[in-house]
């Protein structure tokens, strides 16, 4: 009986991981086969070559961080505050290969230098930003304050991991809760 298959997804899932810890150049077939315990040749079952795992990983990432949140906040009850506010769970909780913070960050750095990669992004940012402004749109009848609750909300996702700021007499989990409650106001 033959050895077991590694699975299409482990590989998308390590590339991930690489392209999170090191960027699109740490995602190389001999590192991504040592990290997953197998010979690399069992990466050409799967992916023509370098180029073709690098834009399934891109996929994946675009589905996960756009569509497939939409779909596991869509998925629970409640009103547009609570679908926002499981939304917020969901993002501070993303810890996935695709869905984490390091993987963002990494895509967003790879974009500066890649077109095609810049292109993705812009489109899940666009998604992102569509699915913001159709929740706070139910419950903020000014157009404005939809707008501003919705860059608020987006540059947290991608800003607070940046900032080393103290808080005064608030911890970062304390000024995270009071920030959600004003956006759901």
């Amino acid at each position: 009986m033959g050895a077991a298959r590694t699975p299409r997804g482990a590989w998308i899932e390590e590339g991930l991981r690489a392209l999170a810890s090191g960027g699109p150049d740490a995602v190389r077939i001999e590192s991504l086969a040592q990290a997953l315990g197998v010979s690399k040749g069992g990466f050409y079952g799967y992916f023509r070559n370098r180029g073709a795992l690098l834009t399934e990983m891109l996929d994946t990432w675009e589905h996960e961080a756009a569509e497939g949140m939409v779909e596991r906040v869509e998925a629970g009850s409640g009103d547009a505050r609570a679908k926002l506010d499981r939304l917020f769970t969901f993002v501070a909780s993303a810890e996935g290969p695709a869905t984490g913070v390091a993987t963002e960050l990494a895509v967003r750095d790879w974009a500066r230098r890649d077109e095609s990669v810049a292109q993705r992004l812009r489109r899940v940012d666009n998604r992102r930003m569509d699915y913001l402004r159709s929740l706070f749109g139910s419950f903020c009848p000014d157009e404005d304050e939809v707008e501003v609750r919705c860059m608020i909300t987006f540059s947290l996702r991608i800003g607070t991991h940046l900032i080393a700021a103290d808080h005064g007499a608030y911890d970062r989990d304390a000024v995270m809760a009071l920030t959600r409650r004003r956006l759901l106001a």
